[in-house]
């Protein structure tokens, strides 16, 4: 009687586990990872630093992109997203496909001139996007660094 009602409240859980989708969740745990793509690797002495961009599944990840030139807000923001763009084609991707930017900017009051060179570059329907003026300034003298996420 013990055994049989063991069974039966097994049945029953294992149905409800299924129901609830609690199969489907052990499986997708013990599925492995898919492997992930890098781009070119940026090197700090014989050590990878970071990557120009970084492909998972159907997602293309760009690193933050800079000017390190004289210039201005202008000149750079054009920079900056000529960069993006270059990236995002060596990885298969381009533009109008992009679905988030982070833009950092040196000084929140270039905002209105970057908003102006940034403006149409990602076709008719542009990213969501995040703007912040970093404490400190833009690593290596940049005015603007902008980094997205994109699909492929």
């Amino acid at each position: 009687m013990k055994t049989e009602r063991r069974s039966i409240l097994k049945k029953l859980f294992a149905s409800v586990a299924g129901v609830a989708g609690l199969g489907a969740a052990s499986k997708a745990i013990a599925d492995p990872a898919p492997e992930k793509e890098v781009g070119d690797v940026e090197m700090y002495q014989d050590v990878p630093l970071f990557s120009g961009h970084t492909k998972f599944n159907n997602l293309v990840f760009v690193a933050g992109k800079g000017a390190h030139f004289e210039g201005d807000i202008t000149a750079h923001t054009k920079h900056v997203l000529d960069e993006l763009e270059k990236e995002l084609i060596k990885a298969g991707s381009s533009m109008e496909k992009v679905l988030k930017c982070s833009v950092f900017l040196h000084d929140l009051n270039d905002y209105k001139k970057m908003n102006e060179a940034y403006k149409g570059r990602f076709g008719s329907k542009p990213p969501c996007r995040t703007t912040v003026a970093v404490y400190g300034g833009v690593p290596g003298d940049s005015l603007v660094e902008i980094d997205c996420i994109a699909y492929i």
